[in-house]
C-alpha cells in the first residue's frame, strides 16, 4: 500500500499506522505501507506489480491508468464532512502580502506542489490557461515544493510568495492540519484564488489481483467508518464520513485535463 506524503514523513507513518493494520486483520494478510517520494513511484510500482493498493490525486490515477494501460482501477474516494465528494485547489499566501487576486502576483515566486499532483500541479495550471497567464513567463520562478506540507512552509519562510494546495473546507484541508500540529497560524495566511470542485482522490488497486482480493479490499474500506472507527478517523482526523465507491468513468473530467497538461507539455518541448 502506497501513499505519497502531504506531510513529513513521521506523520504518514501516525496518521495510516492504525488503517493499514485494520487493513491487514481484514484481508488476512500483512498489508506493508510504503511511503513514497512523489507520485511517479507509486505509478511504476503500480506498472511493476510491487505496489498493489495505492493512495492518488485524480490527476495522478489517470496517468497511472495510461502509463500501465489500464492495469490500475480506481475502487473508492472519500466522503467529506458535509456528505460532498471532491475537493479544491487553493492558492495561498502570506497575510501580509499586498494580492487580493492570482493576477496580483505577478513577477513574484510561485509554489506547485508535484508534476502529477491534481490540486498541486495540473488543475492550477489549467485554471491558469483559461486565465491567459503562461505560469513559467508569469511568475519571478516556479518550484516544484514535493509535498503539500512543504508548500506552505515556503510560503512561511519567504521562498515562495504564494503555493497551491489541497483544500476540501476551512475546517479540513493540508493547511489546516498543519495548524492543528503547531507547524502554522491561520491568521497569518490568506486564500487568494480557489478552483472548480476535483473528483475525489481515488484509492486503486492493480486488475492483476484476483477479483475476489479486490472485492475484498473494496469492502474493507467501506466498511472501516464502522468496523474500526479509530482507525478510520485517524485519516482525516475525523473530518470524513467514509469512502464511495468509484469507477474509471467518474474520472474523465480529469483525462480531459490530462490530455491538456500532455499538450501543454509538448508545446514546451
Amino acid at each position: 500500500f502506497a501513499i505519497v506524503p502531504a506531510e513529513n514523513a513521521s506523520g504518514v507513518t501516525d496518521r495510516w499506522g492504525p488503517f493499514i493494520a485494520y487493513l491487514s486483520r481484514e484481508l488476512g494478510v500483512r498489508v506493508t505501507l510504503r511511503i513514497a517520494n512523489d507520485y511517479a513511484a507509486v505509478i511504476e510500482g503500480h506498472r511493476a506489480g510491487n505496489i498493489h493498493i495505492g493512495g492518488h490525486g485524480p490527476s495522478s490515477y489517470v496517468r497511472a491508468h495510461t502509463v500501465t494501460n489500464g492495469g490500475v482501477e480506481p475502487f473508492v474516494t472519500t466522503i467529506n464532512s458535509d456528505g460532498s465528494i471532491g475537493y479544491f485547489s487553493v492558492l495561498y499566501t502570506r497575510a501580509n502580502n499586498p494580492a487580493q487576486t492570482l493576477q496580483d502576483l505577478r513577477g513574484r515566486n510561485l509554489c506547485l506542489v508535484d508534476p502529477n499532483s491534481a490540486s498541486g500541479n495540473n488543475v492550477p495550471r489549467y485554471e491558469m490557461n483559461k486565465l491567459g497567464i503562461v505560469p513559467e513567463q508569469f511568475f519571478g520562478r516556479v518550484v516544484y515544493a514535493g509535498s503539500h506540507e512543504n508548500a506552505i512552509t515556503a510560503v512561511q519562510q519567504g521562498t515562495c510568495d504564494a503555493a497551491f494546495n489541497w483544500w476540501n473546507s476551512e475546517a479540513d484541508s493540508n493547511f489546516s492540519r498543519m495548524v492543528n500540529k503547531g507547524m502554522v497560524r491561520n491568521e497569518d495566511f490568506k486564500i487568494v484564488f480557489r478552483s472548480e470542485l476535483i473528483p475525489g482522490s481515488p484509492y486503486v488497486y492493480i486488475t492483476a489481483l484476483p477479483q475476489e482480493a479486490r472485492n475484498a479490499i473494496r469492502q474493507a474500506f467501506v466498511d472501516a467508518p464502522t468496523k474500526d472507527k479509530a482507525a478510520f478517523d485517524r485519516l482525516s482526523d475525523g473530518k470524513d464520513r467514509g469512502f464511495q465507491p468509484v469507477q474509471h468513468s467518474n474520472y474523465q473530467v480529469m483525462i480531459e485535463l490530462q490530455r491538456f497538461i500532455d499538450n501543454m507539455r509538448r508545446q514546451r518541448s
